[in-house]
């Protein structure tokens, strides 16, 4: 018995199975009924099987025909859904990017339109959390990290970000009360936003102002960045943080650097990727893009 069959013989069998009729087979098919009737006869010799009864002029699939239409039609169900779902899609490509909270809500979200727009067969997945994840799996295909650089999997590309400048920041509603803050002494009078998770704290920043005496110790507490940065934009006091994360707050007005631009540079930031991938289009498209927006 052969089982070398044709893909032409066996969509002639499901249409003649489905719709009981070689005749009908060959209108949908747009061949003849002698066609249809040839290429079933075809399989039956591939097969070394019976898979219709022919009555007459009317065919009757047999039990082992009956079983193995119900194979072929599930089958053919399953391409026609998977033609259908990727015509629904329209995408060629899938990136799936896995980013630390904080750079995902402040940052990438409000561009990622852009690069949709000069990539339109890529279809980005955006994933945020603290936890670091395995790219070996393939589950991700870029991470950025943020922190103290752990050891990667060999095989790990990990690209540096420009370094990202640390200054206090506040609300302008702070600036228009009682106490503005014109000098660093002038933040005595307002409240400290710490986010544990910066790598740059007051106590680093005050290091630059050694003649300046203040209590870096009280003030509100926070565990992400975007969070002590919310809370100094709804005006809870002055935080610390880096000027990357907040271009959007300071274009629309909602927080300003009142003792200015300049401060503490640090590193903090990196993109990870598998070397092994790093040349696919969606990878490299990816890494031009967001190097080119950090650089702006």
């Amino acid at each position: 018995m052969q089982h070398r069959t044709t893909l032409k013989s066996i969509q002639a069998f499901e249409a003649a199975a489905r719709l009981s009729s070689f005749a009908l087979a060959a209108e949908e098919l747009f061949v003849t009924p002698s066609a249809i009737s040839h290429q079933v006869k075809l399989l039956e010799e591939q097969l070394g099987v019976r898979l219709f009864h022919r009555v007459h002029r009317a065919v009757i699939l047999t039990d082992t025909g009956r079983k193995y239409a119900e194979e072929i039609s599930a089958a053919f169900g399953r391409i026609e859904r998977a033609t259908r779902d990727i015509g629904r899609v329209a995408k060629s490509d899938i990136l799936t990017v896995h980013s630390t909270p904080s750079f995902a809500t402040q940052w990438l979200m409000s561009r990622l339109a852009r690069f949709s727009a000069l990539n339109p067969d890529i279809d980005v997945r955006l994933n945020a959390s603290t936890e670091a994840c395995d790219l070996t799996t393939g589950s991700v295909d870029v991470e950025i990290r943020y922190g103290a650089r752990k050891l990667q999997p060999a095989g790990t590309m990990v690209l540096e970000f420009p370094p990202e400048t640390i200054v206090p920041l506040c609300s302008p509603a702070l600036m228009r009360g009682e106490h503005p803050i014109r000098t660093v002494a002038d933040l005595q009078h307002h409240a400290l936003i710490h986010s544990e998770g910066c790598l740059v704290g007051w106590r680093d920043w005050m290091r630059l102002h050694r003649k300046t005496v203040i209590d870096i110790t009280r003030g509100p507490r926070f565990t992400r960045s975007f969070m002590a940065i919310s809370a100094a934009a709804d005006g809870l006091g002055v935080c610390l943080e880096s000027l990357l994360l907040v271009r959007r707050e300071l274009e629309t007005g909602r927080l300003m650097a009142p003792l200015g631009v300049e401060g503490l540079r640090v590193n903090g930031y990196t993109m990870n990727l598998l070397k092994s991938r790093a040349e696919l289009p969606k990878l490299r498209s990816f890494q031009d893009w967001i190097f080119a927006e950090l650089n702006k």
